[in-house]
Parts: C-alpha cells; sequence; structure tokens
C-alpha cells in the first residue's frame, strides 16, 4: 500500500469532527478511535502498532486519532482517564474497547472482533447471490464455509433456509445448529416454527369448516382445522381457531393448541397480531 494510501486510513479527528467521521463512517468500515497524546509514552508504544494493523487490514479498518490535550471536552465525554484508550466503533456503536500498550498480539485480538472474517465476507456474498436468485452458487459457499467454520451462523441460517422446501430435514439440522443469541437464531426459530406449521394432514380448509359448522363442539374437528389453516399461512384465522380448542380443552392433544399458537408467534415476530392473541392465550391460560 503507498504512504497515500495509508494517510488515507490514519487521520487525526476532533470534536467537531467526531460525529461525521467517526460515528456516521464506523456505519460502513469500523474506525478504531486511539485517545492519545504526545507526551504520553506508552502512546508512542502502541501508536505504531495501531498504524500498522490497520494498514494491514487494507480499507477494511480506518484509524481515527484523537490527541486528548487538544480535545479535552470529547475525552471527558467518553470517560477517559487514562491513555492511551482506544475505542472501536461499529455500525455507529462502541463495539469494542481496551486501555494501556496492549502488546501487538493481544491489539490484533481486539480488532478481530469487529473486522469481518474471510467467512463473514463469503456469507455477504453468498446472501447476494441467494437474493438475485442464484441460489446454487450461495447453497456451494454456505456449505463451504460450514466446512471450515461449523459453527458460523450465517453460513448455518442460510444453509437451512436454502434446503427447507427439498431436504426438510437436513435443512432443519442445520437450523437447529444455529448459535444462540444473535439475530441469525431468531430467524432460525421462525423458519423452524413455519416449518413445523406446514405440516399438516393435508385437510381441505373449506370440508373442515363445512363438519366443524354440523358439530360445533367436535374438538378435533377444530383442531385440524386450525391446523389447516396454518399450512396455508392464514395465521389470524389459525391463532382464532387454536384459541377456541384452547378455551374448550386446554389439554387437549398434548396442549398442542396452546404449542401451535407459539409457533405462530415465532413467525410473526413483534406484531399487533401476535401481542393480540399473546394477550387472549394468557387470559385463558391463567384464570
Amino acid at each position: 500500500m503507498s504512504a497515500g494510501e495509508t494517510e488515507s486510513l490514519v487521520f487525526d479527528v476532533d470534536q467537531a469532527e467526531f460525529e461525521a467521521r467517526v460515528l456516521e463512517r464506523s456505519r460502513e468500515t469500523p474506525v478504531v478511535v486511539d485517545f492519545w497524546a504526545p507526551w504520553c509514552g506508552p502512546c508512542r508504544v502502541l501508536g505504531p502498532v495501531l498504524e500498522r494493523v490497520t494498514e494491514e487490514y487494507g480499507g477494511k479498518l480506518l484509524l481515527a486519532k484523537v490527541n486528548v490535550d487538544e480535545n479535552q471536552e470529547l475525552a471527558a465525554g467518553f470517560g477517559i482517564q487514562g491513555i492511551p484508550a482506544v475505542k472501536v466503533f461499529k455500525d455507529g456503536a462502541l463495539a469494542t474497547e481496551f486501555t494501556g500498550a496492549l502488546p501487538e498480539p493481544a491489539v490484533r485480538e481486539a480488532l478481530a472482533q469487529v473486522v469481518p472474517s474471510r467467512e463473514d465476507e463469503l456469507v455477504v456474498e453468498a446472501d447476494r447471490l441467494w437474493s438475485a436468485g442464484d441460489t446454487g452458487k450461495a447453497l456451494e459457499i454456505y456449505g463451504q464455509v460450514v466446512e471450515e467454520s461449523p459453527h458460523h451462523p450465517g453460513a448455518l441460517l442460510g444453509l437451512g433456509r436454502g434446503l427447507l422446501d427439498t431436504e426438510a430435514e437436513r435443512a432443519l439440522s442445520f437450523l437447529e445448529r444455529v448459535p444462540p443469541g444473535g439475530p441469525e437464531r431468531n430467524e432460525a426459530d421462525r423458519l423452524i416454527a413455519r416449518h413445523k406449521l406446514s405440516e399438516g394432514d393435508g385437510a381441505d380448509v373449506e370440508s373442515l369448516r363445512r363438519e366443524l359448522e354440523s358439530a360445533p363442539d367436535r374438538i378435533d374437528v377444530r383442531f385440524r382445522l386450525a391446523q389447516a389453516l396454518a399450512a396455508e399461512e392464514r395465521y389470524e384465522a389459525a391463532l382464532e381457531e387454536f384459541l377456541a380448542v384452547l378455551k374448550q380443552d386446554r389439554a387437549f392433544e398434548d396442549d398442542g393448541a396452546r404449542k401451535a399458537m407459539v409457533q405462530i408467534f415465532e413467525v410473526l415476530g413483534r406484531s399487533e397480531l401476535a401481542d393480540r392473541f399473546r394477550s387472549e392465550m394468557a387470559k385463558v391460560m391463567f384464570s
């Protein structure tokens, strides 16, 4: 990398520019902020390490240097009590931080937390291909990532999503392996729930409605009607029927109505419809 290119990755920043050059810019590229001062010996040790690592990342990381003597208000706003202090911003928010002139391996480990790995970049490309309709190539890349990194949440989710319609059992095995605690796990749960709801017995909704009209107390028919509606993704109508089953017999089909309603809530996520039926279900369960 040339001196000019390196210079563009490492820059001084003051309070007036901080929001635009650090917080906003971090929405595209992680920004490391080095709070330092010219008289600080440890700062002179850490600074070249940060610059060298930033250069090696080749544009995937930026380094902003804040002279605390010239920006005392900014330093105070971030609670800087000792220097060197390093704060790393990603997507407009603080992602990680450390204080002191850490050894270079520790610096590299800290920065690796916020810079996309090769596997992350491959998954982003696979997601793009999937959205563009090139499902075969996307699945190939997801599979490659899982081979190299068996617990990568994005790759596991991509494989599970991509195979769900053709190889359901294999797809579910990938979705169930998505690690907890992230958005990928939430999406995996939603896909699993939607798949389980789609596993009806193939009964015809209108036939079941007619059968129920002639025998309104047949809880077994109402339960099958709710399942059939859910399989067709007619979730509001399905929730109404499952709620009716719950009111008639909470234990029917091994608590099947409540379990099915919870699965529908997983699919719907945060929504007015889900909130309304959660409230109605709670009234029945705790009455």
